[in-house]
């Protein structure tokens, strides 16, 4: 959980003072006290070329402090700090963004990139693919996996969280080699984009939860682009039940207070975080309606019914569309009105806006 660079400012307006405002802004809202505590540094922090011993060096007039005092800034606020490289030798932005750098990939550097990091005082890795596979004829794994060996040769761990967009299914390799791997393309400020995601996650729930290991369907998109407050709370919603990693890409301090209340709803924060049971599983589709389950480490049972239409729709929550035995009773409380809704009982008809969800959770 945290905050990373790129949906907010992308690369050209990435400044060290976007990043101490983001800290400052965890801080002061309350987010890192509820979970968000890494705020970590996407692309387009380097230099346009390495230094004359080959090492990486952070832009001089963006980045004019350096990146150790930036992390130092960071951790002094009871947060810690991440950076972006990539396995091959050009950047993403390098090759979309028209970022006029050279060599600056981590190809060849693996092991200085690394040392360096760790000297500087980072704490979480975005390792990014880029296509390296044809920019340098690299294989995403071995790629990876050099500098996974690199890491576990510091002193200082760092989250190593890799990005190759679900192309090659790192959620078969990846496990034990990543803390967490990217399992999409990246997710856009938009209901379309969103529930894309949503469909592509839903058959990949065997392969996240081990420990140490989670799918991660992109940053969050809150607060971004033409999301409505009822589409954010849907989007937070299910990437909950998707236990993926939270990461916030917007001005923090610029969030209206409903947004706030979204991403600081310490219920459904919980729901993300609960390890001990599984990702959340699609079990139930209707006419454009749909209902998920995610098992607790408690043994209840979290609930998200979803209206994937245009219009209002009414949908029924039953014992039997959540996979429950009919003959027990059940208590249901709703996540985002933090209200008990009584007993579960032969059903219960909830009304969804448009894109809406419930989020329920169930327990004997």
């Amino acid at each position: 959980m945290g905050w990373n660079s790129w949906n907010q400012v992308r690369c050209y307006d990435l400044t060290e003072q976007v990043v101490r405002s983001a800290a400052d802004a965890l801080v002061e809202t309350g987010l890192r006290d509820k979970g968000y505590r890494y705020v970590v540094v996407d692309d387009c922090w380097q230099d346009v070329r390495r230094g004359p011993s080959g090492e990486l060096r952070p832009h001089p007039e963006r980045f004019p402090s350096g990146m150790a005092a930036l992390a130092s800034y960071v951790h002094e606020r009871g947060l810690r700090f991440g950076i972006y490289a990539t396995p091959g030798s050009e950047t993403c932005a390098m090759r979309w963004d028209d970022y006029p750098g050279t060599g600056l990939g981590s190809l060849g550097h693996e092991r200085q990139d690394a040392e360096l990091f760790a000297s500087w005082g980072v704490d979480f890795l975005k390792y990014d693919w880029c296509q390296a596979d044809l920019t340098d004829g690299l294989e995403p794994e071995p790629a990876f996996r050099t500098m996974r060996a690199m890491l576990d040769d510091l002193e200082r761990p760092m989250l190593y969280s890799i990005a190759e967009y679900g192309e090659h299914e790192p959620w078969r390799w990846a496990p034990g080699l990543a803390d967490q791997w990217r399992t999409t393309q990246d997710l856009g400020p938009a209901w379309a984009s969103v529930a894309r995601v949503i469909d592509s996650q839903a058959r990949l729930a065997d392969f996240s939860g081990r420990p140490g290991g989670w799918n991660d369907p992109d940053m969050l998109q809150i607060g971004n682009g033409s999301l409505t407050v009822e589409e954010c709370r849907s989007h937070f919603s299910f990437w909950a039940m998707l236990d993926a990693p939270l990461f916030l890409g917007t001005d923090i301090a610029a969030l209206s207070p409903e947004l706030l209340a979204i991403v600081g709803n310490e219920e459904v924060i919980a729901v993300d975080q609960d390890f001990g049971g599984e990702q959340g599983r699609r079990v139930w589709t209707g006419d454009g309606e749909e209902i998920w389950t995610k098992r607790l480490h408690s043994g209840g049972v979290v609930v998200l019914v979803h209206n994937r239409n245009e219009t209002e729709r009414v949908v029924t929550c039953t014992a039997e569309r959540i996979g429950a035995p009919e003959a027990s009773s059940y208590d249901v409380r709703d996540l985002w009105s933090h209200r008990g809704l009584g007993p579960l009982g032969d059903g219960l008809d909830l009304e969804l806006s448009p894109h809406g969800v419930r989020l329920l959770a169930v327990a004997p």
